[in-house]
């Protein structure tokens, strides 16, 4: 059985970071010089650069270790460097290609099979080399790189915007994604929130920084590494005024979390079920106060807040756009005013790192005339299988219960978005819940009564809930019910990206997380969409994610995820809203413990 704080990254690691377009200051004649001509290879020109000759980094104290964020960028000129990475079904690998564009035509190269494992990145991308000063070697690693990460433009008469997803997904049952570096911009290296800490005592170093060899070859990259010297420097939350529940200074609270906020992302005890108390930890949900920072710096290239999920779990850090670090480092410190404007990204209700996430707004009023169901391209909702599986007691909170506790996603394969709205009548308690319809051009076209939406005031929760829309139920060996769990209803966010090369994926959805989508309680009117692509992911900690598993004996068991479960959603296809997850329960009463098998090829719990 995992540790609580094991857990907490298993399911950190199941949330991909959003990645900011920042303007990335790069100075003209830093991009390495074209492969020699016997090397080039078809395609855009990649180029391993450091945006700084130097970076200094921090080590805390009270949590020692530092994060490799060394500002070393992939660039890719004279087109844009774009993967396409699918699997047909949990029982097939995941297979990669490069899709090569040239004007009108496509060339789709497929990369060598085995080369990718997942969809979090490329493993063993970039090789890191570490020495002291006395010219020691400290450190030697590898790290993975995600393409889609914390990007922005090298030259001014690059593309505004990149077209790229801004994640890459790592949730373990992932199908389908796409991942690229936009013609002129730049991808930063670094892994962010999903990289381990190193222990490095303070002092001075250099770092070397390469493309391993095979993405070299794989993709016609010069060997030219990079070296950034490195200034790690100790500080302490104690020392600087830190304290419980405020930051230490002006650093830290651009990138790195206070005392009161590390222990509530890491500490807190899981929720149970419905008709069981929350447990007072502290937990921020989507719409909540500002998650907790990532233990980084807030100059890292790891994006925040997509991908979270429906939980406490902390973001990757916001990454700091690099003119204003140069702008920090003018003012010759990486003081407050240097800082003040990081501290405007990715907080609750901004996903873009500066400024307020649009949204999609509802109606205004209810809808008029008749009511009707077009014949139009609508959702297909479907269900991952269940993953993050743990099991608890009921702590202080509910005595001598025992838990199982899950994670799980209902996404939209498509060809439609899922929209529903939330209209309330003075004083009424539930909003009264609309489905609406849209053509090929996006005009709404029709609209259908679909149920409810109530306001949930739960810790971790406190924002409207759609009612039906999904079911959790554990089923015994043979597959007939013996627990359903309390919640049916939510709230709808694209958390994460589950299948990016379904048509008419959208790769930049808007409400990705609730403080965007699910309202007040005072609201009038809300609107929730689950986009084409997206899925929506309630983690275990949540009240409500689990079964209450106190009597129920050893054994076999499936927990199903089931979407739609009263049908009251428009869809294409009603047959593909069940997924299974086996697991097996054993222990005794205040220590049950829980085996999951595989699920066909994602060994993942």
């Amino acid at each position: 059985m995992m540790t609580r704080s094991q857990q907490g990254r298993t399911n950190r690691l199941t949330r991909p970071s959003i990645a900011i377009a920042a303007a990335v200051a790069v100075t003209a004649g830093v991009v390495a010089a074209a492969p020699d001509a016997k090397t080039a290879q078809p395609g855009p020109k990649l180029s391993l650069i450091a945006a700084s000759a130097s970076v200094t980094l921090d080590s805390w104290k009270e949590d020692p270790g530092v994060y490799l964020d060394l500002g070393t960028y992939l660039t890719s000129e004279n087109g844009a460097f774009e993967l396409k990475l699918t699997r047909k079904s949990y029982k097939d690998p995941v297979v990669a290609a490069q899709i090569i564009r040239d004007g009108k035509k496509t060339q789709i190269k497929a990369l060598p099979a085995g080369l990718v494992k997942d969809f979090s990145g490329l493993p063993d991308f970039a090789q890191i080399s570490v020495i002291d000063a006395a010219g020691k070697s400290v450190l030697e690693k590898t790290e993975a790189f995600c393409p889609n990460n914390a990007s922005g433009r090298v030259r001014p008469d690059a593309p505004a915007n990149s077209k790229y997803p801004q994640s890459c997904p790592v949730n373990p049952f992932t199908l389908g994604s796409v991942w690229g570096v936009e013609n002129g911009w730049a991808a930063n290296t670094y892994a962010g929130y999903y990289s381990d800490a190193v222990q490095l005592p303070a002092g001075t170093y250099t770092a070397k920084i390469s493309v391993t060899k095979k993405y070299r070859d794989l993709f016609g990259i010069e060997n030219k590494p990079q070296s950034v010297k490195v200034t790690v420097r100790e500080r302490s939350w104690e020392g600087e005024g830190g304290g419980e529940g405020a930051s230490a200074s002006s650093e830290s609270s651009a990138g790195a979390p206070s005392k009161a906020a590390a222990k509530s992302g890491h500490d807190a005890h899981a929720g149970h079920a419905a008709a069981a108390p929350a447990a007072p930890s502290g937990h921020a949900g989507h719409g909540a106060p500002a998650r907790t920072d990532a233990p980084a710096a807030a100059t890292t290239g790891a994006g925040s807040t997509f991908n979270v999920g429906h939980g406490p779990y902390p973001p990757a850090p916001p990454a700091l756009p690099w003119a204003l670090k140069k702008q920090a480092t003018e003012k010759g410190a990486l003081g407050r005013q240097g800082f003040s404007a990081a501290a405007v990204g990715d907080r609750a209700g901004q996903t873009d790192g500066s400024q307020q996430a649009p949204g999609v707004q509802p109606n205004a009023k209810r809808p008029a005339g008749k009511a009707t169901v077009p014949d139009v391209p609508k959702p297909d909702l479907r269900s991952l299988p269940a993953y993050g599986i743990t099991v608890s007691d009921g702590y202080e909170d509910v005595p001598g219960k025992d838990y199982l506790a899950f994670s799980a996603n209902v996404w939209n394969a498509g060809p439609a978005k899922l929209v529903v709205d939330g209209f309330r009548s003075p004083g009424k308690e539930l909003m009264d819940a609309y489905q609406y319809f849209y053509d090929a051009d996006g005009k709404q076209v029709g609209y259908t009564p679909t149920g409810t939406m109530e306001w949930d005031p739960r810790p971790g929760h406190e924002h409207w809930h759609f009612t039906d829309f999904a079911s959790y139920r554990l089923l015994k060996a043979d597959q007939k019910e013996t627990v359903r769990s309390g919640k049916e209803a939510f709230c709808l966010a694209n958390t994460d990206a589950v299948d990016y090369t379904v048509k008419n994926a959208n790769w930049h959805p808007d409400n990705t997380d609730l403080s965007t989508a699910c309202g007040q309680e005072n609201s009038i009117s809300v609107r929730e969409v689950l986009d084409v692509g997206s899925g929506d992911t309630y983690t275990q900690d949540l009240p409500g994610q689990s079964f209450d598993i106190t009597d129920l004996p050893n054994g076999t068991y499936y927990i199903q995820v089931l979407a739609n479960p009263e049908n009251r959603l428009k869809e294409t296809n009603h047959d593909n809203n069940s997924a299974l997850r086996k697991v097996v329960l054993g222990g005794k009463k205040g220590a049950r413990t829980v085996k999951v098998p595989a699920h066909h090829l994602v060994d993942a719990n």
